[in-house]
């Protein structure tokens, strides 16, 4: 909303070839309470008064030497490119009123002054032009504030993706029929979790056999939906040596808690293992609470 101050407050400038209009214009304005007033009585020099001041408001008289109004909102134009041009304009003549809306002018008063209708169509239109100012105020910070969110969720992002990489081998996501929407790493390889997807069809190395029952156990917890932490699963390569995996994952879901896929991260821990000469023979399921 605007504050009967903020209107009381508005840039005006009257503009007139007449200083006996100019004068009565004034005199109404402050004495209804009008704080910042202006005027010329050279249509030369409104747009670059209209320049200095960013006036809110412009009383435009039409019919001026040299310069009519008409030409003055022409050139008003080429300043408010947001096509908003302030003027509330001035004319004895009945004809010139739809003309004068025609090329820009937001509304009218008629000479001879009546002093009421005047007051009234100044404030009434010095609040919506307040209005449309306020307006545009917030779109912009609306927008910086777009841009601010979006560059901080994409430095966000990049950490995260940096911190994945640091502490895992790979980070997974899927939908839920269970094809794989994001993968950063040999997921595929790693997981060797049967896909049909643009992705193609694979189960991980030809010829690899798997622990069977840690596998049952590991696709037996994506199927329920439960969330695993530190799943360790093996298998034998083609060359008969053995591979130990690890992972980790989490089931997602939409605000309205429908259930939409699975994310996770996992790591190759042979090296690992095989440094502190440790070979598991269980594997582990801790489930998240």
């Amino acid at each position: 909303m605007i504050s009967e101050q903020e209107i009381l407050n508005a840039r005006i400038l009257i503009v007139d070839d007449q200083e006996a209009n100019v004068q009565l214009l004034g005199e109404m304005l402050r004495d209804a309470g009008y704080a910042c007033i202006a005027s010329t009585n050279d249509p030369y020099e409104v747009c670059a008064l209209h320049q200095k001041d960013h006036y809110d408001l412009i009383l435009l008289d039409l019919q001026m030497p040299g310069m009519d109004g008409f030409q003055v909102m022409e050139n008003l134009k080429e300043i408010e490119t947001d096509s908003y041009v302030p003027v509330l304009v001035i004319t004895a003549q009945p004809d010139h009123k739809l003309r004068a809306l025609a090329a820009g002018a937001k509304d009218f008063v008629s000479k001879p002054f009546d002093l009421v209708e005047v007051q009234t169509r100044i404030h009434n239109m010095l609040e919506v032009r307040l209005l449309y100012k306020k307006l545009e105020l917030y779109n912009q910070e609306l927008e910086q504030t777009v841009l601010e969110r979006t560059a901080e969720l994409r430095a966000s992002e990049a950490r995260f993706h940096r911190l994945t990489e640091l502490s895992s081998d790979w980070y997974w996501e899927q939908d839920k029929t269970g094809h794989f929407t994001m993968i950063y790493g040999p997921v595929l390889e790693m997981l060797g979790i049967r896909v049909n997807d643009t992705l193609g069809e694979t189960r991980g190395d030809q010829g690899a056999l798997w622990n069977e029952a840690e596998r049952e156990i590991l696709e037996a917890n994506l199927a329920a939906r439960r969330p695993f932490l530190d799943f360790v699963y093996s298998r034998t390569k083609p060359d008969g040596s053995r591979q130990y995996l690890m992972v980790s994952g989490e089931p997602m879901f939409d605000p309205s808690g429908r259930f939409t896929g699975y994310r996770g991260i996992g790591k190759d821990m042979t090296e690992s293992i095989r440094r502190n000469d440790e070979s598991p023979t269980n594997s582990k399921i801790i489930t998240i609470k």
